[in-house]
């Protein structure tokens, strides 16, 4: 019990004083945003929470811009092809029988939060958007793997399968 209210105090103390310490330093905000969602994983692990109603959530800039379908809107329009990881994510989502959504922003991902009502989150974003989105759903338990952006923010990105599976794993009972 003490990992969750320990928790508490990083996301609702901690992390503010932090992101006003970034306002001045703005070259440290992003390793700021990284040390608190790596403190936040290790509590919620802390916690030992085993669930089946997990929710994947992914960034739509997960997606190859190159695509002719758009699967913000059902993650399953997928056609597989392979050439982003979206396919692998699918594979692993159904194979643990997982919720499974692709959120294009913040207000989106709420919403999908709210009408799915998890046990637990696993989510993959940048620093920012997985910060605060962890900050907003607290008390939820919710393990933040940040994307790769070889390509610059918000285009092509890509995110560790390995990751991805082994946050599931640590969750499913």
């Amino acid at each position: 019990m003490w990992a969750k209210w320990l928790r508490g105090i990083v996301l609702k103390i901690y992390y503010p004083m932090l992101m006003l310490l970034g306002a001045f330093f703005k070259d440290k905000k992003e390793s700021f945003q990284r040390h608190v969602i790596n403190l936040n994983n290790s509590l919620v692990l802390k916690q030992g929470i085993k669930t089946q109603r997990i929710l994947l959530m992914l960034p739509h800039c997960l997606q190859i811009d190159k695509c002719d379908i758009r699967i913000t809107n059902n993650i399953y329009n997928c056609k597989r092809c392979g050439r982003c990881g979206v396919k692998d994510l699918i594979g692993v989502s159904e194979d643990k029988k997982l919720e499974l959504y692709m959120a294009t922003g913040g207000s989106v991902a709420r919403k999908i939060v709210m009408d799915v009502r998890p046990h637990a989150i696993v989510a993959v974003a940048c620093e920012r958007d997985l910060s605060s989105g962890i900050v907003d759903s607290y008390p939820l338990p919710v393990i933040g793997i940040h994307n790769e952006r070889p390509y610059g923010p918000c285009f092509n990105t890509s995110v560790s399968i390995e990751k991805v599976t082994a946050a599931i794993n640590a969750l499913c009972p």
